[in-house]
């Protein structure tokens, strides 16, 4: 590899976006506020609109925004979506992309697919890097996004990331970003689904839900939804942390196929899963994820 292909990725060099959307949009305007030059695609129009208003270049394609940049960050809603513009179509990015530059898929993605993954861009004279985020989309708009990055590269991509969050974890090689993002969102998705439990059973019995929180807030059962999600969302019926359902069963479901995978017992992701997919199943695909407390209260009316 060339000497220019080892020196850290830092502004103003060209970075392609792929996935506007509610956390790729706010990554953007962080690289843009960085000094990158950041070309951007995504299939919905007012996506592209936005973009253009924070200062970015729009594309009308990935293949053009990957173009000559140093580094392409793909923030899509699956492995399946990212796999499907790096490797298929007329002009995926597999070979849009310049010699040498980097893939980084900050999506959730499956670990497993992401290592067969770059062993195809790596055949392809080019690298990859798992580097997905956790924090949500204040955290993005912030620039404060935890990242755990995957592979070999994080020397390279340090500014890029830099740019977007404060908290970054070097993991191990490539896909273990992705692995513990799964793990990550599975243990998370198991305290929201124990906590509205407990506080609908609580409730039940007299209690007063918002003195129940702040009881657990200074208790062992202190979590990420005790802390951040039940007075903003849930207790008052709003529902709308602005992450889907849907993506949250999508990230439980990796860490179970995970599990499955390594031949590992995970009773309790199996429920856990279960679960989220009924809840899914009865709520619809645009479900914000603190809907699950909704879903019990469904749960609760029927065995009436």
């Amino acid at each position: 590899m060339a000497e220019a292909d080892t020196a850290p990725i830092a502004p103003p060099a060209r970075i392609g976006l792929i996935g506007l959307g509610r956390m790729g949009l706010p990554m953007g305007r962080r690289l843009l506020a960085a000094g990158f030059a950041v070309r951007g695609y995504d299939a919905a129009e007012r996506a592209l609109a936005a973009f253009a208003e924070a200062g970015g270049i729009p594309c009308v394609s990935a293949a053009e925004a990957a173009a000559e940049a140093q580094a392409v960050i793909t923030m899509l809603p699956d492995g399946a979506a990212v796999a499907r513009v790096a490797l298929d179509g007329e002009a995926p990015l597999i070979r849009a992309m310049r010699p040498g530059a980097i893939l980084i898929d900050m999506s959730s993605s499956a670990p497993l697919s992401t290592r067969r993954l770059g062993e195809r861009f790596a055949e392809a004279g080019l690298a990859l890097a798992d580097a997905p985020v956790s924090g949500g989309v204040k955290k993005a708009e912030a620039g404060t996004l935890s990242i755990m990055v995957g592979g070999s590269l994080l020397a390279r991509i340090r500014p890029v990331l830099d740019a977007m969050g404060s908290a970054i974890f070097e993991t191990g090689p490539l896909g273990s970003a992705h692995a513990m993002k799964a793990l990550n969102n599975y243990v998370s998705a198991a305290g929201l689904i124990a906590t509205c439990e407990a506080l609908q059973v609580g409730a039940a019995f007299g209690l007063d839900p918002a003195v129940m929180t702040d009881i657990l807030n200074v208790s062992t059962g202190r979590n990420n939804t005790t802390e951040n999600k039940l007075k903003s969302f849930i207790l008052p019926e709003t529902y709308d942390s602005g992450f889907g359902l849907a993506l949250m069963t999508k990230d439980i479901g990796i860490a179970v196929d995970l599990a499955d995978a390594l031949e590992r017992p995970a009773p309790f992701s199996h429920a856990v899963v279960g679960f989220a997919r009924e809840a899914l199943a009865r709520l619809g695909q645009e479900a914000d994820h603190t809907e699950v407390d909704r879903y019990l209260k469904l749960l609760a009316a029927e065995d009436r």
